[in-house]
């Protein structure tokens, strides 16, 4: 066994003999150049940010872990149109809710896009009310997943549970399934994003059928301040019954009488919608992203494209916070 261990001594003075001439250049190489930093991982969508109008509706393809503050100012036209001819309306209302998306992995994620509080302000014709929205969540999915290229695309289904009070024209029906595909793409310094879905009752006579569709492009002007653009457009596929409801209201006869759906936060199923099934709103704004921050703050001023009293807004003001974790 003795014999087993005499090739060491001379193993060990062959390792020194080669490796005394890397021994005596230590003192004149850069140690430096041997520490190789580690890489660091870059967010691919650090740059990206989040749509501010139509937000029940539109949000950004990929799932995020995210708490969403919103208010919403939105003031209403002088009058409406209605199968009567136009009725004066006028004043304003203002929105009060909270966002929640919870992302189970990088492809999943459970998102929660409505609730709030809503105060409504008429000044002519309908009640000056209050109270709570219905709320609206379900699963996001990114079926098509590429951070590489900062492409993305998702399918999301919703369900909004009628809990609402009838006061703010919510609680009405059955509930609504909410299916919709977004995408997601970044082009050097620019962003778009696309949603688009349909709002389908489980009752359809007491709430109308509505195909919608928004756009966003942004661009990064500086690390903090990016300005942008969005549009939405509300189709009537099928209008409601106009059946007697929301009492608080010219004694539930609003959904028979008015000549339009009500956009992004209600559904009267009025069953006179059909005389105008398009709303198209455009919106301008920009978002500030916090440095060093995962906040960021936006503003945006929406306007309508198609007449203002075919719908329940002249202008809306909105500015959120996105607060990612």
């Amino acid at each position: 066994m003795k014999k087993l261990f005499r090739p060491l001594p001379t193993l060990g003075i062959f390792s020194a003999l080669a490796m005394a001439p890397l021994m005596a250049n230590a003192g004149e190489a850069d140690l430096s150049k041997a520490i190789v930093d580690s890489p660091t991982l870059v967010d691919p969508w650090v740059d990206t940010i989040r749509p501010i109008s139509n937000p029940t509706h539109f949000d950004l393809a990929i799932p995020q872990t995210q708490l969403h503050p919103i208010f919403i100012h939105n003031r209403m036209p002088d009058v409406v149109d209605t199968i009567i001819g136009k009725v004066p309306v006028g004043g304003d209302y203002q929105v009060y809710a909270v966002q929640l998306e919870l992302a189970l992995s990088e492809r999943l994620s459970i998102n929660a896009t409505k609730d709030g509080y809503i105060d409504f302000n008429p000044d002519n014709t309908l009640e000056s009310t209050d109270g709570w929205a219905n709320v609206a969540a379900g699963l996001k999915y990114a079926w098509l997943y590429q951070p590489e290229d900062q492409l993305a695309s998702n399918f999301q289904l919703l369900y909004e549970i009628p809990m609402g009070n009838q006061s703010v024209w919510q609680g009405e029906g059955d509930g609504v399934f909410v299916p919709s595909i977004a995408t997601l793409k970044h082009f050097g310094n620019f962003q778009f994003a696309n949603q688009f879905g349909f709002k389908l009752p489980v009752d359809n006579g007491a709430e109308s059928t509505i195909f919608y569709t928004s756009a966003h492009v942004s661009y990064k002007l500086t690390d903090w301040f990016r300005p942008l653009a969005e549009v939405s457009w509300f189709n009537v596929v099928d209008e409601g019954d106009g059946g007697a409801r929301f009492n608080d209201h010219i004694g539930g006869a609003l959904p028979s009488v008015v000549a339009f759906e009500a956009g992004d936060l209600v559904n009267w199923g009025a069953s006179n919608a059909d005389l105008n099934r398009n709303f198209v709103t455009a919106a301008l704004g920009f978002r500030v992203c916090i440095p060093d921050s995962p906040i960021d703050l936006g503003f945006a001023w929406e306007f309508p494209l198609t007449d203002q009293d075919q719908g329940l807004m002249e202008d809306r003001f909105t500015v959120d916070m996105v607060i990612r974790f």
